[in-house]
Parts: structure tokens; C-alpha cells; sequence
């Protein structure tokens, strides 16, 4: 257990999977997370055809016993996190006058309390270190709100928020935390199925 590892929290096919193979270019053992590990099992034999490092893992990021789980689980078989990047989106567009409480919840849950539980687990291995590294993606919804994106920009605020004060509490002790907006759309299969105009 020597190598150095890089936590990439909702690894999916696009944004998640690039930051993937890069930190595994770098020389990290890239530690893959999404809910369906089967999903993952692409992107791991990318990296370790172009040489690197990867370890796919099922973890519900809302549900805190998986998250701890999963924490110790990387730091005691594969080696110390040096990097978190938590990139769970949850970009649901919806009216706000059909929004659902149900729905609005679960986005909360996904694109900003799941960041909370990561990262909080993360940092105390790091601080007790003296150092890493902790980076959360962002969206212009973190900055504003717009038509239909109520639940996603709320939620998307509250994760740049708790970026920043984790960056002020944590910054003094080593800890680097920073809140990146990456915009644009993708051209996955969910995109082209569900928002084709954004394609075009």
C-alpha cells in the first residue's frame, strides 16, 4: 500500500471520467465511485490500457455508512487520498410549480449533502496528515439561479458555500479546498436522450 490515491466522486462518462484518467496519468491510483461499480468497469479498463492505476467502487454518496465505508476502505488497501473531487451533478430541470418536494430533496441530496458527507470524511484523514487536497464542480447555477433550475442551482449554491468554508477553516491546516464551475454540455447518451436541443 504505497500508492497515492485520488478520490473522484461521480466518475461518470464525461467530466468524472476525464478527471479519471488524468490524475491517473499523473501517477494516482485513480478510486472511481458511482452508485453501479458494472458502470465503471469501462472506464477502469481505459486507464489501465493506457498504463495507469484504477479502482472501481459502489458507493451511495447520500448515505453516510457507505461514504465512511468507503473512506477507510481506500486508505487502508489502496493508500492515502490526496485528492477528493466531488462531481455529482443532479441537473434535473423541472418547473418550479411542478416540482416535487420528493424530487427537490433528492437533488439537494445528491449535488450538495453527498459533498458534505465526502468531504468531511476525507478531511479528517487530511488534516491529520497536513495536507490535500479537496476540489468540488460547480456550474453557473452555483453562482445563479435561473427558469426551472430552482432545485439544482439551490443545491449547487449550497455546495460553493460549504466549499468556502471549508476552504477558510481548512486552508490554515494544510488543506487545499476549491469550488471550479465547469460548464457545457456533454454528448452523453443521457444529454442527447432527454435534452436533444442542447446537442444542436
Amino acid at each position: 500500500m504505497t500508492a497515492q490515491a485520488a478520490l473522484i466522486v461521480g466518475a461518470g462518462d464525461a467530466t468524472g471520467g476525464a478527471i479519471a484518467r488524468r490524475f491517473a496519468r499523473e501517477g494516482f491510483a485513480a478510486c472511481v465511485t458511482r452508485r453501479s461499480s458494472t458502470k465503471l468497469q469501462p472506464l477502469v479498463a481505459q486507464i489501465e490500457a493506457e498504463g495507469g492505476t484504477a479502482h472501481a467502487f459502489a458507493s451511495d454518496a447520500r448515505k453516510e455508512e457507505e461514504v465512511v465505508a468507503l473512506v477507510e476502505q481506500i486508505e487502508s488497501t489502496i493508500g492515502p487520498i490526496e485528492v477528493l473531487v466531488f462531481n455529482i451533478g443532479a441537473n434535473v430541470p423541472e418547473s418550479i410549480l411542478d416540482e416535487t418536494a420528493r424530487k427537490y430533496f433528492k437533488v439537494w441530496e445528491m449535488a450538495c449533502f453527498s459533498g458534505f458527507l465526502n468531504a468531511r470524511e476525507v478531511a479528517k484523514r487530511m488534516v491529520a496528515r497536513g495536507h490535500g487536497t479537496i476540489l468540488f464542480t460547480g456550474a453557473t447555477a452555483s453562482l445563479r439561479g435561473s427558469a426551472n433550475f430552482a432545485a439544482f442551482s439551490g443545491a449547487k449554491m449550497a455546495l460553493r458555500a460549504l466549499a468556502q468554508s471549508m476552504a477558510r477553516e481548512l486552508g490554515p491546516r494544510g488543506i487545499h479546498v476549491a469550488h471550479t464551475v465547469i460548464d457545457g454540455a456533454i454528448d452523453t447518451e443521457f444529454i442527447r436522450s432527454n435534452f436533444p436541443e442542447a446537442m444542436r
